[in-house]
């Protein structure tokens, strides 16, 4: 099982979402997971209603079994200065830095240096060992960049070894590299039933597979239930009229007969919507890769919806 998740998604589709759940499943039964988010837009805490996270490790949520959910916001800039102090032991010269503006300047204008330096940050918890030799987290989830981004955003080393041919950050970068295309990692796609995210989710696979970075799972997100199918539709909208209206009558609705013409054109939607979900399937199928649904919450994807979609994720086996 790789222990880096990634997941992205088309924007809309609830990958922070189903990150957060993805999270929660991973970590039942005793397991540790370290939830990650690299956009800066506070989503994991909006998920979880819980305040903003600062740069730092901290629980967030216990998964059915005892398991542990941390979560990290990582800054590019902290991250910058631990790199740092990590290889060049610059303490408080690279606060100075900061305060100069040159951090600031590195992670916003240098090519790849923000990138390397959040992907270099998910790599090293992932690896990272207690004193007694374990794992420090079982699994380390990273709420990537949207689909149309993640390509770029993973194989950014790859341009940052090309710069940089000599040094820390040469060997930084490839170690990375090494790492994120492994069968340690896992890339999943989160996507809805709807031509456009389905075209999207389609086109990062491929960008994935051209770049060798491991592709894991298609997720579908909300699936709303199949109430009608079209011969359902027709069939009421033949011969039964009448009976519908007789229907709704002897249930007691009041003006049932007015009530038919609306009731069909929502059935007639209904069924027109089942057969274009029908089309994304297929379209999915298509891409060999294994897809599994998750149900559309219309409550919301409140703290009870999310352990119920982690629920969900475990039966399914994802990330298994």
């Amino acid at each position: 099982m790789s222990r880096l998740q990634v997941v992205s998604g088309k924007g809309g589709t609830g990958k922070t979402t189903v990150a957060a759940a993805l999270a929660l499943a991973l970590a039942t039964e005793g397991k540790r997971t370290l939830l990650v988010e690299v956009e800066g837009r506070q989503g994991i805490a909006q998920v979880f209603e819980t305040e903003a996270l600062p740069y730092e490790e901290r629980k967030i949520a216990v998964a059915p079994g005892g398991g542990e959910v941390f979560a990290l916001a990582i800054d590019a800039e902290r991250a910058l200065l631990d790199y740092l102090q990590m290889f060049y032991k610059l303490g408080s010269a690279g606060r100075a830095l900061k305060k100069l503006g040159a951090i600031d300047f590195a992670t916003t204008i240098a090519p790849g240096v923000r990138d390397v330096l959040l992907t270099g940050k998910a790599c090293e918890a992932v690896r990272r060992r207690e004193k007694q030799g374990g794992f420090t987290y079982d699994y380390v989830v990273m709420d990537a960049p949207p689909t149309g981004r993640i390509t770029r955003f993973l194989n950014v080393n790859d341009e940052v070894a090309g710069l940089a041919r000599i040094g820390p950050i040469h060997n930084q970068a490839q170690a990375v590299m090494r790492f994120l295309k492994s069968p340690d990692t896992a890339v999943h796609l989160v996507t809805l039933l709807e031509e456009m995210p389905v075209q999207e989710t389609a086109d990062g696979i491929a960008e994935l597979r051209d770049a060798e970075l491991p592709v894991g799972a298609v997720i579908v997100n909300m699936v709303r239930p199949h109430v009608l199918d079209e011969d359902a539709v027709r069939a009421a909208a033949g011969d039964h009229r009448a009976g519908i209206a007789k229907t709704l009558a002897s249930v007691g609705v009041a003006g049932g007969t007015r009530l038919v013409d609306p009731l069909l054109e929502q059935a007639a939607e209904h069924a027109q919507r089942v057969a274009l979900e029908r089309e994304q399937r297929a379209v999915l199928a298509g891409l060999d890769v294994p897809a599994y649904e998750l149900p559309f919450l219309g409550e919301g994807a409140d703290i009870a919806g999310l352990y119920r979609l982690a629920k969900e994720l475990r039966k399914l086996g994802v990330g298994a």
